[in-house]
């Protein structure tokens, strides 16, 4: 692939984001508005990808897309603050700190009191991960970080509130803790603190994914604001992580859903996940160039998975907490935002990070 087939493929898999109305539904392309109707973590995650491709485009026009759509969510009324449905509000914190809209950066810090004041706790004070579909009463799932540790940061640093960061930075102590296999350095989908156990004990893949990514970001958005203690904690996590990650990679460059079992189906955002974050991990320097090769060969299998409408497929669908390796391996595919989002970002830090000139044919 050169330089322009790159940037092609990242222009079609941004409009196919764009094109997704809901998560079975697929409309027309009318170039980059944003489509998607239900303000939930699919399109958090989505609005996520698309800000940076905004970004680094230098497009008013795309921002002005971004905002368009909060501004017509807002209007419809928010929905109730829960742990998925503060994934949009990252990007939101990003726009108003950027803009420095008054209007925002009051929703932005309202929504942060109200996560912090009324989202239930587990013990030791973890953000319950709680959804629209049930409260998952003493639960930490990994997808937390994401969904929510990522925005209380990046929070903290537009609204200058060091509480918010102080909360963020002790949610991925706390998180790590409990879902952390000190031997591997994988990640467990999500610990109960009612039962004491790790479900289905489950390296999930999107889910060392979400950590993968979200550690490199974290500590990028941040900057100076981070704890030098968290930062070098965190660099020694995700270094763990990779170094086994890179070993259980399958030899078509794809991760498995079930991460240690090659039964298990591949799946396509949490390579694009991996492979962005290893990326992202060695261009900051918090990762080992050796680990480069690793993502080079996700990102090869990664493209082979677009379509020719620029739709990312082998992507699986939300996953909650199961009680067996056979339901992870039984979530249907389908076209998902966070797919689109994730091969944006891959695409991107390829470009950004002068990767293309390392790629080696599958």
């Amino acid at each position: 692939m050169n330089r322009e087939q790159l940037m092609n493929t990242l222009g079609s898999v941004v409009q196919g984001f764009c094109r997704l109305k809901n998560l079975h539904d697929i409309g027309q392309n009318d170039g980059f508005t944003i489509h998607f109707e239900e303000w939930e973590w699919e399109v958090g995650i989505g609005l996520y990808g698309f800000w940076h491709y905004a970004e680094f485009k230098k497009d008013t026009g795309l921002k002005q897309a971004v905002l368009n759509w909060y501004e017509k969510q807002i209007a419809k009324g928010l929905p109730e603050i829960q742990i998925n449905t503060t994934s949009p509000m990252i990007v939101l914190a990003l726009l108003a700190g950027e803009y420095q809209r008054p209007d925002l950066l009051q929703r932005v810090n309202a929504w942060a009191d109200a996560l912090l004041r009324d989202l239930p706790r587990t013990e030791e004070g973890g953000l319950q991960h709680v959804v629209k579909e049930q409260a998952n009463t003493g639960q930490l799932w990994d997808d937390t970080l994401f969904m929510t540790g990522l925005f209380l940061g990046v929070a903290g640093v537009v609204l200058k509130r060091r509480d918010l960061i102080d909360e963020a930075e002790y949610q991925f102590l706390l998180h790590t803790r409990y879902l952390s296999d000190p031997a591997s350095g994988l990640w467990y989908h999500g610990w109960t603190f009612v039962d004491k156990h790790h479900f289905a004990g489950v390296f999930w893949g999107r889910g060392n994914a979400w950590i993968t990514m979200v550690i490199p970001e974290f500590i990028a958005l941040l900057g100076e604001n981070l704890s030098p203690s968290i930062r070098h904690f965190l660099t020694q996590v995700v270094v763990r992580q990779v170094d086994t990650l890179c070993a259980l990679q399958a030899k078509n460059g794809m991760w498995h859903t079930v991460l240690d079992d090659p039964m298990s189906p591949q799946e396509s955002s949490a390579t694009a996940a991996i492979a962005y974050g290893i990326l992202r991990g060695v261009r900051m320097g918090i990762l080992d160039k050796a680990v480069s090769v690793y993502a080079l060969r996700a990102f090869n299998a990664v493209m082979a998975r677009i379509d020719e409408k620029g739709i990312v497929l082998e992507a699986s669908r939300g996953t909650m907490l199961g009680w067996d390796i056979q339901y992870y391996c039984d979530i249907a595919m389908a076209p998902v935002p966070y797919a689109q989002a994730l091969t944006m970002l891959l695409l991107l830090e390829t470009e950004q990070g002068n990767w293309l000139s390392d790629i080696k044919p599958l």
